[in-house]
């Protein structure tokens, strides 16, 4: 074979480490841009594959597999990372070169993580990254003694300096001119505990051999850990770090969407001014137009509320988080690495489910998945926003809180405040006899964030909630919009339009079966494609009611439910809305990411009693009450 044919044959490394070990910066500083992200068949696991040429000009596919301390498979990231490694996993080339990214100043876990990796067989190359941390800490470590030791190669590199990325390209070339066959994975059973216990003891006498720490550790991730993870300051430092988040998904973000929505309703009045009135114009009009911006609307939201988990995550302190709140959420029955999930549902409750795959234990996993779509996503905020806007007066109340936002405000907390309810609910109805396993988590060291990586990290997410809410919101309006337009009303016909179509006709049906909750034949039909997508909802209610879209069209909307409906019915509408069964994205997601249709139908039908309940007992009370 020639040096052309080598070097034109596609070369396939796997990245492998730890999570925080710095692996997927390397990632993004080795591929760039020429990187693509998916899902693994059949699950939610995320599949970042890229590309990068070496010096010789050999064409390399690099894969990023999710962070694992080990291969013993008790969550899907870590199964999916061991069958990878192992050349078992359905449509995956097996890798002929395996990247072991390990955390210089923080090698304990990644070394024993390493010895479980060589027993595969799988051609395997150590790499040290943040070693210029470890450096200035004082930390000593011989590369070359390491290497001995552990049987491997051992390099160094910094993934975020030109220098380290360079090199581990030549190095990528040096292994790929001179590896053997290896037919790798046959022979591997998974490890007993008595033989995880031996690997980390062998693990622990080679840091003894080949590290030398400072006597005198004083490090800024100690200084800052001292208060960060204090059980008093710790909690204050978090719930204000929380603040400014939600003040900036909701303050940062609203010019980005004012613009978004003036520009679509701009397109929506061209439309109308340059084709004659009919179907056609009704169609773009009010279902393609109306139904891609009631997307991309609140994508800037979607945006900060990513760019902060990323930014913290990076940073090191998403750990430390959950690590607070272990105790909180550990008297709900819910694990501590819980609190990720469920705080990334806050902007959508896709990712936020799709992140329970860091929690080990099946029922820990199955119990935050179920109650995530509780928190209050995104989604929910237009229908809040109509719903306060139109009955709450703008006042404010002990002379410097405004009431709308107190409203707005005590919404969270009850859909915080419920997601700890159900969970405690169904540790003791479900699982009485189930003692979670001690929260066991591994602290990095604190470091700037790479804006590069931050930046991919943010355009990915971005693209995936387009993808994933952006077809469902698009068809469930374009469906509203065929439902309110046929058939049409008959020549001579009184009233609305919209009296006469399919959308009335199906609101009348269901109408007797809600009418005990103050809701009207027309939130019926809202609610029908809100269980689709819940921010659907505020366009029903427009086309319902027969008002045109354009820039005034939040106002046209408030101002008519403002005088039609009691006060007694917008409190339960937004009851319901606070345990409304969830999206129907969502909903797929968890039948994916559980594996069982039963814990879908599950998740709808306790969401539905849940809403139906809450909205009688709100209108029961209200009306009880004289808002009625």
């Amino acid at each position: 074979m020639t040096d052309a044919d080598v070097t034109n044959e596609r070369f396939h490394l796997a990245l492998v480490g730890a999570p925080n070990s710095g692996k997927t910066s390397l990632f993004n500083a080795l591929t760039g841009s020429r990187q693509k992200v998916a899902n693994y068949a059949g699950v939610t696991v995320e599949r970042k594959a890229g590309a990068f040429v070496t010096p010789a000009g050999r064409q390399v596919t690099l894969l990023d597999l999710p962070g694992t301390y080990s291969l013993r498979g008790r969550s899907p990231d870590e199964e999916i990372t061991r069958d990878v490694v192992l050349g078992k996993r359905p449509g995956e080339a097996a890798p002929d070169l395996v990247l072991c990214i390990a955390d210089a100043t923080n090698l304990r876990l990644t070394l024993r993580l390493i010895l479980e990796l060589k027993r595969t067989g799988r051609p395997l190359l150590v790499v040290l990254n943040m070693f210029d941390i470890a450096q200035r800490r004082g930390v000593s470590i011989d590369v070359d003694a390491m290497s001995a030791a552990l049987g491997v190669p051992v390099i160094t590199s910094i993934a975020v300096k030109k220098a380290g990325v360079e090199q581990l390209r030549h190095r990528t070339d040096e292994f790929a001119a001179n590896m053997p066959a290896v037919a790798a994975g046959d022979g591997w059973t998974p490890l007993s505990l008595s033989e995880m216990k031996a690997l980390q003891r062998e693990a622990d006498r080679i840091i003894r051999e080949t590290v030398t720490m400072p006597t005198k550790p004083d490090t800024l991730t100690t200084r800052v850990d001292a208060v960060v993870l204090h059980p008093v300051a710790g909690l204050a430092i978090l719930a204000l770090i929380l603040f400014v988040m939600f003040q900036a998904v909701f303050s940062w973000a609203q010019p980005l969407m004012e613009l978004l929505s003036d520009s679509f309703g701009a397109l929506g009045t061209l439309v109308a001014q340059v084709l004659p009135e009919g179907i056609l114009q009704s169609f773009l009009q009010n279902g393609l137009i109306a139904g891609v911006g009631s997307v991309l609307v609140f994508l800037p939201q979607i945006i900060i509320i990513f760019l902060f988990i990323l930014l913290l995550e990076d940073f090191g302190y998403m750990a430390r988080a959950a690590f607070l709140m272990d105790r909180i959420m550990g008297g709900a029955g819910l694990h501590g690495r819980a609190f990720i999930p469920l705080l990334s549902s806050f902007a959508c409750a896709i990712p936020g489910i799709m992140a329970t795959r860091v929690i080990d234990n099946r029922r820990d996993r199955l119990t935050t998945i179920l109650i995530a779509p509780l928190m209050t996503c995104s989604a929910r905020i237009p229908v809040y926003t109509l719903i306060i806007s139109a009955f709450i007066p703008a006042e404010t109340v002990w002379g410097w809180i405004n009431l709308q936002g107190l409203v707005m405000f005590g919404l969270y907390v009850a859909g915080i405040g419920s997601a700890l309810a159900a969970s405690f609910v169904i540790k003791f109805f479900m699982w009485r006899d189930y003692q979670p396993a001690p929260f066991m988590l591994e602290l990095p060291d604190y470091k700037l964030p790479r804006l590069k990586s931050i930046a991919i990290g943010v355009t990915t997410r971005a693209k995936m909630f387009l993808q994933r809410a952006g077809t469902t919101i698009l068809s469930m309006m374009i469906l509203i919009w065929f439902l309110a337009s046929f058939p049409q009303a008959p020549a001579g016909a009184e009233g609305p339009a919209i009296n006469y179509s399919l959308a009335a006709m199906i609101g009348k049906f269901l109408e007797p079966f809600f009418a005990p909750l103050g809701f009207n034949w027309q939130i019926t039909v809202a609610l029908i494609p809100g269980m689709a997508a819940r921010e659907v909802a505020v366009g029903a209610l427009g086309t319902v009611y027969a008002i045109e879209g354009g820039k005034e069209a939040a106002d046209a909307i408030g101002q008519a439910l403002a005088s039609k409906w009691s006060l007694a019915t917008a409190l339960s509408f937004l009851a319901w809305f606070i345990f409304a069964p969830q999206c129907a994205s969502t909903l797929a997601v968890i039948r994916r990411e559980t594996g069982s249709t039963k814990w879908m139908v599950v998740t709808f039908l306790y969401m539905f009693a849940l809403a139906y309940v809450a909205s009688l007992i709100t209108y029961t009370v209200a009306k009880a009450a004289g808002l009625g």
